[in-house]
């Protein structure tokens, strides 16, 4: 039996995907030399490992047994070409940052830039998407999030908290009657999250202000909200490390409405240890902690 990292490196990227194409983008191929090397892996197995369809392909049981295995000795190759890769080039090649949408432009595009400055071949790729992402699946390489995990073989580290307030615009506030109490919502337009396309529940803030707060208009990205809010489409709930910079927008009963969260350095164990994630964590970290403590109490 004939065996290489290079057909697990196959099976892996069809098993996470589930489509030959998408795995033939992400190792540089075209789908038939990935069909090729499943079926040669299958051959020197003597064992089927996905299930074909229309749809695309499933793993079988054997297919599944097979993951633990494989991922493994992706691993430890990993491992072998951050040891033996060179101090100069080790910190070459994507990393992907799974990060929310306001710190990713508010905070963490500014340090990924310093680091693209200061290692000319790294490449980094924040994935600045409404969704939770899974280490196991290799979808990023690291992640910030604003939940911690209960489970899973990731390494977990609490970055920072901060707070959100809520806010309107100048001019918008001052065509409305005066908020005094937050019943005085109910006299107001709300700008919000989409309800039902909250990806992470503390990101849920809205049934914790009040039953009279409604918002009329809502979206799945923190940026639509934010323009809503300086075009004067209503009041919302924002992170006040994106609202500081804009001095036409206030906060609204500031004391009767406020929210404390964190953000969190979660990574997979496999990856934990690479310089490159090393590197690169670190300086994310250490970005967003600076800003994040610098903002007001």
């Amino acid at each position: 039996m004939s065996l290489n990292w290079n057909d697990y490196r196959f099976f892996l990227a069809v098993a996470r995907s589930g489509r030959l194409s998408v795995a033939g983008r992400q190792l540089g191929v075209d789908h038939a030399t990935v069909a090729r090397r499943i079926k040669s892996l299958e051959e020197a197995l003597n064992i089927v490992l996905f299930d074909r369809a229309p749809t695309g392909y499933s793993l079988t049981r054997a297919g599944g047994d097979l993951i633990p295995f494989a991922e493994r000795i992706e691993s430890e190759a990993l491992v072998a070409e951050d040891t033996f890769g060179g101090q100069m080039e080790k910190l070459s090649g994507p990393v992907r940052v799974g990060v929310p949408e306001g710190a990713a432009s508010q905070i963490v595009v500014e340090v990924a830039q310093k680091l693209c400055e200061t290692y000319p071949k790294l490449e980094m790729q924040m994935v600045a998407l409404p969704q939770k992402f899974s280490l196991s699946k290799r979808e990023a390489d690291f992640v910030i999030a604003v939940s911690k995990p209960q489970k899973g073989r990731v390494r977990v580290q609490k970055i920072a908290d901060y707070r959100l307030h809520l806010n309107g615009s100048k001019a918008y506030l001052s065509q409305q009657k005066k908020i005094k109490k937050v019943s005085d919502l109910i006299k107001v337009r709300g700008v919000g999250y989409i309800s039902d396309m909250i990806f992470d529940d503390e990101l849920d803030y809205i049934p914790l202000v009040d039953g009279s707060f409604n918002p009329h208009l809502t979206s799945t990205s923190i940026h639509v909200q934010l323009r809503a809010l300086l075009n004067g489409a209503g009041v919302g709930i924002l992170p006040d490390f994106m609202t500081a910079p804009h001095e036409n927008l206030v906060k609204v009963l500031p004391d009767e409405i406020s929210f404390k969260r964190s953000f969190w350095y979660i990574v997979h164990e496999d990856y934990a240890q690479l310089e490159r994630v090393r590197v690169c964590s670190k300086a994310i970290i250490e970005g967003m902690r600076a800003v994040l403590k610098s903002m007001p109490k």
